[in-house]
């Protein structure tokens, strides 16, 4: 198929390069056209203008950081609003506010086209290996006619309901994720400055029901070595992601206490001057309220989680 791409950045970049290994003409466009170098000697071509990759393409795909980026590309001068074409279709990989999503597929629809949003989840790894879900709202069969492109980039692609579902579910699972760290950089101090130090505290814990499930191996990454940057999502987008989460709420009259509360934690690290880093950041401002570190050396960590 011949696929148009907007935003080539930490996960776009990637995620167009398995479409072409998977056979697809790529047109591309971004901001940085240092960016597409990858692409185009992959054999992609370059569109100066996001409407320009929309010239003879089954489907647009955009990667963007989040809602002011997405109305600028398909609303905004030189957006694909100019040049859409009936039965053209976008899936719009951002993690975005379902209330934007759905208010610019009602543009599109008058134009004929339709609007997908399907973000990824799966980190810059996933994004590079393929191994990644897509949860996908919209048209049904819309979906069907560009999943073989959506396979070409994802083992785990998921049609879950109408146009905007795909943005509430990634935000359910960001949200819940960053909620857990909360609770765990609380959790921990408290067992450290209790009297346990990190290694054995968190040997324990894996073994328990919880890490059972593997919870707390991916305390192994940033949190435990103490290994913020370079990031492997960067706190300032994670904020983004639930403060649309704490949007959804209002709208809907949700009480989110404890999303607020995460909410506050974030924004008092980017004030920190601390937005360019890991996410995980956050959870030192615990570690400063409660004056303990929980720190497990790497080649522990390796050890115990029989890297070694």
């Amino acid at each position: 198929m011949k696929v148009g791409f907007i935003g080539l950045g930490t996960m776009g970049q990637k995620i167009a390069l398995n479409a072409v290994k998977g056979g697809h003409d790529l047109v591309v466009n971004d901001l940085a056209r240092q960016l597409a170098t990858p692409l185009l000697e992959a054999g992609a071509k370059w569109a100066d203008t996001p409407a320009g990759v929309t010239e003879g393409a089954d489907v647009i795909m955009m990667s963007l950081p989040g809602p002011p980026e997405f109305e600028a590309v398909t609303l905004g001068p030189g957006g694909l609003i100019e040049t859409i074409q009936p039965g053209q279709i976008v899936c719009d990989l951002t993690t975005n506010s379902p209330t934007v999503v759905r208010r610019v597929a009602e543009k599109f629809a008058e134009k004929g086209a339709y609007l997908m949003d399907a973000p990824v989840s799966g980190g810059p790894a996933g994004a590079l290996t393929g191994k990644m879900a897509i949860w996908v709202g919209g048209d049904r069969a819309a979906y069907d006619k560009v999943l073989p492109v959506l396979q070409s980039v994802s083992d785990q692609p998921k049609y879950i309901g109408d146009v905007g579902s795909g943005s509430i579910a990634k935000l359910v699972h960001n949200l819940t994720g960053y909620l857990l760290h909360a609770a765990t950089a609380e959790t921990f101090t408290m067992g450290v400055k209790a009297g346990l130090d990190a290694e054995s505290l968190w040997e324990a814990v894996r073994q328990g029901a919880l890490g059972r499930r593997l919870i707390f191996d991916a305390m192994s990454l940033q949190y435990l070595p103490g290994r913020f940057d370079p990031p492997d999502f960067a706190l300032k987008l994670a904020r983004k992601d639930v403060s649309l989460a704490c949007e959804v709420g209002r709208d809907f009259d949700v009480p989110m206490r404890l999303s607020h509360l995460v909410l506050q934690e974030m924004t008092e690290a980017i004030n920190r001057g601390w937005g360019d880093r890991d996410s995980r950041t956050m959870m030192l401002l615990q570690e400063e309220r409660a004056g303990v570190e929980v720190r497990v050396p790497q080649e522990r960590i390796d050890e115990v989680l029989g890297k070694k």
